[in-house]
């Protein structure tokens, strides 16, 4: 953390001041387990007083999504207001207010190719975590060939007419909107006949099943729509779909990058309040000289690959974006979350296999990073075509 200017100085002292006056102790644990994360969403139920008055200061204030307009939700940081703020929340361990897809994915597609109308319609109710979204990708025929998705929209007026399935879908059975890639065209080629449609998870016709993981505990669901109508609009230019109708593979692309960054992202989020050294000596296990220079060498690559996402993001800020590059962060940041998952395994021993501290379920749970948001072969591939530009 380098000197701050007059007033990047000031307006660290301000969010200092703000953070000590509103984050409550409880929030102040560096806790990032999936028991300590607040979704929200219209049944979400709080943990904790605490977490209900930590998301409500921050949803107030913008916090929640900092560098978002104001009008939108968020605070309107710049990007070096963005990282005082978050270097303030890990000078006091405090918690994410709200993590989402909402926030994640769908936020940074809307206001990339939404409606000012839409913006304002969805963007402020992510923001205050009043609903909850899930992402309608993926499909029994549609993995890795995400543009052969057969899910269809027919056009009948004022309606789309849904008919097909989702799979992989996390958290569809807790969501209650979905963004779905939609196929609008059956005749067009795969990549031009996509739409991009928000869908009402309570419309009649739409299901979910849960997919039970090795991990007995899974977030994935089946998701299936049964002659759902979805409005062609939610007001006045207010459209269900975001962007062009037959042309949301554009939109795909462009959430795609920020759905890899997000995942590449965890190695980071799992690292964040304790490090792995920290974490291991608790076990007493760094005594061994293996285990601690395998340790050392984590935390080296981590903060190496913490100061490429910091590049990435500044380049991004100047509207450069990270394209294909999103490839690379989402392939290393998952290779790192696994790492640290096995290092914390092998640090606790036969402790390890205690099944209720959440060690084990977390090592299981990270190998789906090398599988959601595009596999790690794909991300290979696309690394090797398109950035080294390699012959097929």
């Amino acid at each position: 953390m380098g000197q701050d200017s007059g007033d990047l100085a000031l307006f660290r002292a301000d969010i200092r001041a703000w953070l000590d006056e509103n984050c409550p102790q409880d929030m102040r644990d560096g806790a990032v387990g999936e028991d300590s994360i607040c979704w929200g969403g219209k049944n979400w139920n709080f943990t904790s007083e605490a977490q209900e008055i930590w998301l409500h200061r921050c949803a107030t204030a913008g916090y929640s999504v900092p560098t978002w307009p104001v009008e939108y939700g968020g605070a309107g940081l710049n990007r070096d207001q963005e990282k005082i703020f978050h270097e303030e929340m890990a000078r006091i361990n405090a918690r994410l207010p709200l993590q989402s897809f909402g926030i994640w994915m769908l936020g940074p597609a809307l206001l990339q190719f939404g409606t000012h109308a839409q913006k304002l319609h969805f963007l402020p109710p992510i923001a205050r975590g009043e609903i909850r979204w899930c992402q309608g990708y993926s499909e029994p025929g549609a993995g890795s060939d995400l543009a052969s998705v057969q899910t269809k929209a027919e056009d009948k007026g004022d309606h789309w007419l849904v008919n097909g399935q989702k799979i992989w879908t996390s958290y569809a059975n807790k969501a209650d909107w979905i963004f779905a890639l939609l196929r609008t065209d059956r005749d067009a080629p795969k990549h031009k006949g996509i739409s991009f449609v928000l869908i009402d998870m309570r419309s009649e016709g739409a299901s979910t099943r849960p997919i039970g993981l090795i991990s007995g505990a899974s977030p994935f669901c089946e998701t299936f729509f049964d002659n759902v109508k979805v409005p062609k609009s939610y007001g006045e230019d207010i459209p269900s779909q975001v962007g062009e109708i037959n042309r949301g593979w554009d939109v795909a692309k462009y959430l795609l990058t920020h759905e890899r960054e997000m995942i590449s992202g965890s190695a980071m989020l799992a690292g964040s309040g304790r490090s792995l050294g920290v974490i291991l000596s608790e076990s007493g296990h760094l005594d061994d000289p293996i285990l601690r220079a395998d340790v050392m060498r984590a935390e080296i690559d981590e903060l190496a690959f913490g100061l490429t996402l910091e590049r990435y993001k500044d380049q991004a800020s100047a509207g450069q974006g990270t394209g294909d590059a999103s490839a690379m962060l989402k392939y290393v940041g998952t290779e790192l979350n696994k790492r640290r998952q096995e290092l914390i395994m092998a640090g606790a021993g036969a402790d390890a296999l205690a099944w209720d501290d959440g060690r084990a379920p977390d090592w299981l749970r990270s190998k789906a990073n090398s599988i959601e948001g595009g596999t790690s072969e794909v991300m290979l591939s696309i690394l090797s075509r398109r950035v080294l530009g390699l012959p097929g």
